[in-house]
């Protein structure tokens, strides 16, 4: 558990809650990955959200709190959090490494001797991750793996492919690992995008993280702070917390950060509603701008391609370059078409007189 004073404002306006205190709610699903982890045969979880829904807060503080719901034979776990989306997780090497010091930091010094020999292995390739796995096994130790930004990997399909996940699937069917994996969609909805056949996308259970109770809602609303006796917001802005944070676990705790140093500053409500909502807008801005290049890039460039290459299948050997400017006369015709300034069939004739068919 985090010791030391609370801060001052204790609420998280972004990232992940990493002080235990501070945590709220979610005891169900707590409850659920504990269960699963005490089974004679442990079942691995996917668990998925929206962002900033609380994937990676939950993750943490079920590894910051584990001991307290597996009371019985708690030193058969190690458990640690990884988040992926780290350097250090971008080669299938460096994944392996990244779990094994994570491991091995949450190992008592008494167990390390007869419990590290096996990660010393250089490189610690599949194999010799999958070897040091089974001897864990073997001395009673569960490796369980919570696995943050599940997405980072499929960034790399060259690096992280149907091997690599065929594997852990092996070590997860054979008792010897246990993951839980946090993202945004379902991991056999990821399987079909990225085209993946490993069965390790059909994971053994799958829990949908959606937004607080309203019970833990008003939890939330009521957090402490290092510097008054009990709750760091007022009744009224509690109230104020909670009808802008709809349970949703962001919304609340924007809605808290700028409520509390709204008060700190000596501004009115209407400042803190108008930062919270400026917060929201800002990613969704930011967003629709980038939606608009993307399209604008599809449209001048991605679809005068795409028409461009009608060539290639008539034999021609051309270039991007070419293609473009052959898809712009072609999307630039079909314009004049549309506004009635040429005939379908005089479009077809220009065409075909370009690429040469008879």
């Amino acid at each position: 558990m985090t010791s030391g004073a609370l801060p001052a404002n204790p609420f998280v306006a972004a990232g992940m809650i990493e002080d235990p205190r501070l945590f709220v709610g979610r005891k169900d699903e707590l409850h659920a990955i504990a269960s699963r982890m005490k089974g004679d045969q442990p079942t691995s979880i996917n668990i998925v959200g929206e962002k900033h829904i609380g994937k990676s807060s939950l993750l943490h503080y079920f590894v910051r709190t584990w001991q307290q719901r597996v009371l019985n034979n708690s030193s058969n776990y190690v458990v640690i959090y990884l988040p992926l989306r780290g350097v250090d997780c971008q080669t299938e090497t460096g994944f392996y490494e990244a779990v094994a010091e994570g491991l091995l930091s949450h190992v008592p010094g008494w167990q390390q001797r007869n419990l590290q020999n096996c990660w010393k292995t250089k490189p610690l390739n599949r194999q010799a991750f999958s070897d040091a796995v089974k001897q864990w096994k073997q001395q009673g130790k569960l490796p369980v793996l919570c696995l943050d930004d599940f997405e980072s990997l499929l960034k790399h399909p060259d690096k992280f492919d149907n091997g690599f996940y065929d594997n852990l699937r092996s070590l997860m069917d054979s008792n010897a690992l246990m993951l839980v994996v946090a993202s945004r969609k379902k991991l056999d909805v990821y399987a079909n995008e990225h085209r993946f056949v490993s069965s390790f996308f059909n994971i053994g259970h799958t829990i949908s993280l959606k937004e607080l109770t309203t019970d833990e809602a008003i939890e939330l609303s009521r957090l402490p702070t290092r510097s008054t006796i009990g709750a760091a917001l007022s009744v009224d802005e509690q109230n104020h917390a909670q009808q802008w944070g709809d349970r949703y676990p962001y919304k609340l705790q924007l809605a808290g950060y700028y409520l509390w140093e709204a008060r700190q500053q000596g501004k009115a409500i209407k400042w803190a509603k108008k930062q919270f909502e400026q917060q929201l807008a800002d990613p969704k801005s930011k967003a629709k701008g980038q939606g608009w290049q993307l399209w604008l890039h599809w449209l001048v460039w991605d679809l005068p391609v795409r028409l461009g290459r009608i060539a290639k299948f008539i034999g021609g050997a051309v270039d991007d370059v070419s293609n473009w400017i052959i898809g712009m006369v072609i999307l630039l015709l079909l314009v004049l078409v549309l506004v009635g300034v040429l005939h379908w069939n005089e479009v077809w004739d220009f065409v075909r007189d370009k690429l040469g068919i008879n």
